[in-house]
Parts: C-alpha cells; structure tokens; sequence
C-alpha cells in the first residue's frame, strides 16, 4: 500500500502577535470576540482550498473557553455541515469530539444528522479530553484519570450501540438508557436511534497518545481507527506505538500491516532550504510548546521548564525544546519539498499498511501562511504521490 490520502488537522488557532518563547505567556493572553470568532472565516478558507488542491479531510478539534486563541471551534459538527455547503469533495472530520463532555445519546444523533445532509462526508471522532478547563466544566471528570476512562468507554459502547442495532438498551455505572419508566401505555425497555448514520459501519478515529494496551484493545474492538501524532510521533515512539497496536488488533483475530488503519500526524513548514523553514518556524514551534507543555502533553518536559517557559526575559536562552530537536526526531516536517518528500517516502517503505499522512501548522501560524503552505504542499509534495491525486467520487 501507499499514501493516497493527505489530511490536515485545524485545532482552531487564530492569528495572534508575539508568538515564541520571548513573546506574550500564555495565560496572559486575552483576545476580544471580534477576533476569536475569524476562527470560522480561517476554517473556510483552508477548507476551500484543500478542497481544490485534491487534499483528503480537513478534520477540526473540539474546544471550549480559550479566550487565549488557540482553540475556538466548540462544535466541529456545526462547523463541519456549513463547510460541506461551501466545498465540493473534500471530507470533514472531526479530530475529536470529546465524549465525556457528551451526553452519548445526543453526539450519536448530531453525527447521524450531519452524516445524512452531508451525504457521507463527514468522518466521527472520539476523544477523551486534555482540559481540565473544558471537560471538568461540563461536569465530567478528567484530574482522576480513571474515572475519565471509564466515562469515555461506556459514552462509546452506547454511541456504537447506538448507531448499529435497529433498538438497544444499556445498564452501566453512569448510564442506564432508557431509564425504566412508563411510554404511552407501556414499559419502556428499548431505544432507536433517530436517525441513524445512513453509512454504516460509521468510519470512526481516535487519538493515540499513551498507547497503553487497554486503550488499544478498546478502539480494535470498535474498529475504531488511530491517529498517532504530536509527542507520540517522534522517533522510536511512534514505531512502538505501531506495534502494539498491530499486536491489539492480532488479539482478536485481525492481521494488520505495519501502518494499517493508522494515520500519521506531523506539524509541517515547507521553506526553499531547512535553515530557512527553521528561521521561519521556530516562533510557531515554541508557542505550541507553550500551550501543550503545560497541559503535560508532552512528557519530556520537567516542571523547571514548564515554569521557565512562562517567563519570556527566561524562555529564549533557557534550555528548552527546539524546532531543530523536533526535526531530528522525526515529529516535524520542515524544509524542502524534496526532504519533506524523502521523509515520507521513507515512512512509506516502513510501513506498508500506512495510506494516510496529517499535516498540520503548529498554532500561531496565520491565515495567510497557513494557505501558503497548504498550497506548497499539495503542489510541491503530493504529485510525488500519484496514487494520492485520484478522486473518490463524491457520495450523491
């Protein structure tokens, strides 16, 4: 098999100034409304022109409350039904619609509804969370793990019961649906879904992050398909992550290739050399390190550093992650086409299974780069790629 399908994932970041580890901290960031909400008008650009540039899906995050600007679309199924009405092909995924935040019930009918007056282009996402911001305001835990986990696992037990028998029911710790009341002159022991996603079984993505084997044994039982990015796609990590899950899926019977029913995640930046890519990008790399460091999503990072990085006087001269480390590493895209085309070609040769690449711009990258360098990429990249430049057929 080969990459036939580039992706780009859009977290939701606005342009913003004085971005990188000398620029505004954090928490001390403070956009008016006026500009949070060009989040929409930045989605439609990227999604118009990665329609016409032969690009795959455009997935968007689920977020709430960021009055800083990195991450501002709270319902990536509204945003993803007005993108289908203003492009052609293009698919819409939602990377990820965060369950715990959810009652099931109702993600399951939104997603249906969205899947019946797309025709079938938007793709289902499931995750579990990283603000305790966001997901312990909507009354759900996320400090104790567990109880996270738990809630994610049974809300996707109901969703996928939901979308694939014609009634069901369901006794668990945090749900019991349909609640044992009187309907209409009977017991009310079922449910059906209404409506129900026309495309079935529903194509469904998850995140891998810890890549623990309960994790893994949970989305192969659903059939339930990993994106490996970020933190995790760096080095020997990714490669390990993609052996277990290989070995998660041969637990059930399934015999996968290397890279099968996977996508790879990278944060990208063509530049006409490496070093220029490197000058151009570092800014975006460090504001990124800045937003997710904090929030322990990268492991490597000592709680000095994390405190140090809300210190711009500190920050630039501190020992901290570099663009550069990213690079060697393998987690960041960077430089020339032609070595942007080697790297992926070398991940080809890797893993046979691999047929769909996400590349995404790190937060704080602008409009008008953001489409600059989405129009390098299918341009100056993918055509390295034929099999990547033939259309599936648009659903009626």
């Amino acid at each position: 098999m080969t990459i036939t399908k580039f992706d780009s994932l859009f977290a939701g970041h606005v342009d913003m100034d004085n971005v990188g580890y000398g620029g505004i901290p954090v928490n001390e960031r403070r956009l008016p409304d006026e500009q949070l909400t060009t989040v929409f008008d930045k989605a439609e650009a990227m999604a118009k022109l990665m329609d016409r540039l032969g690009y795959s899906t455009f997935w968007m995050a689920e977020h709430h409350f960021q009055r800083e600007g990195y991450e501002c679309i709270p319902n990536v199924l509204m945003a993803a039904l007005h993108l289908a009405h203003v492009t052609k092909n293009i698919k819409l995924g939602c990377g990820f619609n965060i369950c715990p935040m959810w009652h099931p019930l109702r993600l399951a009918e939104d997603y249906a509804t969205a899947d019946i007056l797309t025709g079938g282009r938007v793709i289902f996402g499931v995750g579990r969370g990283y603000h305790t911001r966001e997901v312990e305001t909507f009354g759900s835990p996320l400090l104790d793990q567990n109880a996270n986990r738990e809630l994610f696992e049974e809300s996707v037990d109901i969703i996928f019961k939901a979308f694939n028998e014609e009634s069901f029911s369901h006794k668990g710790k945090h749900y019991t649906l349909p609640p044992e009341v009187p309907y209409r002159g009977y017991d009310l022991k079922e449910l059906t879904l209404v409506p129900r996603p026309l495309r079935r079984p529903v194509e469904c993505w998850q995140p891998i992050q810890g890549g623990s084997e309960r994790a893994l044994d949970f989305m192969a039982k659903h059939g339930i398909q990993g994106l490996v990015g970020g933190g995790s796609a760096e080095g020997g990590a990714m490669h390990s992550v993609v052996l277990k899950w290989q070995e998660a899926h041969a637990r059930i019977g399934k015999q996968l290739e290397l890279g099968e029913r996977m996508c790879f995640g990278f944060h990208f930046y063509i530049a006409d050399s490496r070093e220029q890519g490197i000058r151009e990008a570092a800014k975006y790399y460090e504001e990124n390190m800045k937003m997710f460091g904090e929030l322990r999503l990268v492991r490597a990072l000592s709680d000095e550093q994390i405190e140090i990085m809300r210190d711009p006087k500190r920050a630039p001269t501190a020992k901290l992650p570099r663009i550069e480390d990213a690079i060697n590493a393998g987690g960041v895209l960077c430089g020339s086409p032609e070595q942007i085309v080697e790297h992926l070609k070398a991940l080809e040769k890797r893993y046979p299974g691999l047929d769909r690449v996400s590349v995404s711009l790190s937060v704080g990258v602008p409009k008008s780069a953001c489409l600059e360098q989405l129009e390098r990429f299918a341009t100056e990249v993918m055509p390295a790629f034929q099999a990547a430049r033939v259309r599936e057929p648009a659903l009626a």
